[in-house]
C-alpha cells in the first residue's frame, strides 16, 4: 500500500487538493500498477514563515 506524503504551504483549497489527490493516484496506478483504493495520500499544511530555503524564509522569498 502506497503512502504519499505532500508537504505543501498554507492556502490550497479542498478543490485543489482534490484535484491533485486524483492526478497523485493515478500515476501511481499508471506506473507502479497498484490499485487506487491501495494508495493513501497525506497532505501536510505549514505556513510560509515554517519554511527556508538558502537561510532565508519562505515568507520572505515568496512575497503574495
Amino acid at each position: 500500500m502506497p503512502i504519499l506524503r505532500v508537504s505543501l504551504w498554507s492556502g490550497r483549497t479542498k478543490k485543489q487538493k482534490a484535484a491533485l489527490a486524483r492526478a497523485l493516484t493515478d500515476a501511481m496506478v499508471e506506473v507502479a500498477k497498484v490499485p487506487a483504493q491501495a494508495v493513501t495520500i497525506q497532505f501536510e499544511e505549514m505556513p510560509k514563515q515554517n519554511w527556508a530555503t538558502g537561510g532565508k524564509l519562505h515568507s520572505e522569498l515568496f512575497k503574495e
